[in-house]
């Protein structure tokens, strides 16, 4: 009886994995599959910096391809991905606070808050990052709002 459960246990996780894909793949921020623009999702953690990935060490979970820098972050990465997956599918954060927009990102403008990583828009003209600074609270409120709303 034990061994059955175990199985329907990961038949069920399997399920869910499954159907959670196509709704990724749907409304995260990616380009050919691949989330961050390629790079390295535990680097920010790790470093505190954008690091570019390299396909040679890459990882497939949920319908979206991350790049690592390492196997070893690879590795870590796999081992618990939720905890280094950007916030809202990989958008701009202050973007998914103000106006409820998937907008673009620079991946090298970022902020590490309360172990989650937010992503930003960022041109010569326009860097959204002290925007969100100034009233992040706020903003993050209604950006959790906003993308809940979206990613059902």
């Amino acid at each position: 009886m034990k061994t059955i459960n175990i199985f329907l246990f990961f038949i069920s996780i399997t399920l869910v994995s499954n159907a959670q894909a196509p709704l990724r793949t749907k409304h995260f921020n990616l380009s050919n599959r691949i989330g961050i623009q390629g790079y390295d999702p535990v680097a920010y953690f790790t470093q505190n910096k954008a690091v570019k990935g390299n396909k040679q060490f890459a990882a497939s979970v949920e319908g979206v391809i991350y790049y690592f820098s390492s196997a070893a972050n690879k590795e870590t990465f796999n081992k618990d991905f939720k905890k280094y997956e950007p916030q809202y599918g990989g958008w701009c954060a202050y973007a998914m606070g103000a106006t409820n927009e998937k907008v673009e990102i620079d991946p090298e403008t970022f902020k590490i808050k309360d172990g989650k990583l937010y992503l930003f828009y960022h041109t010569w003209t326009n860097n959204t990052l002290p925007k969100w600074n100034d009233d992040e609270a706020n903003l993050k409120a209604k950006a959790d709002k906003n993308w809940n709303k979206i990613f059902q």
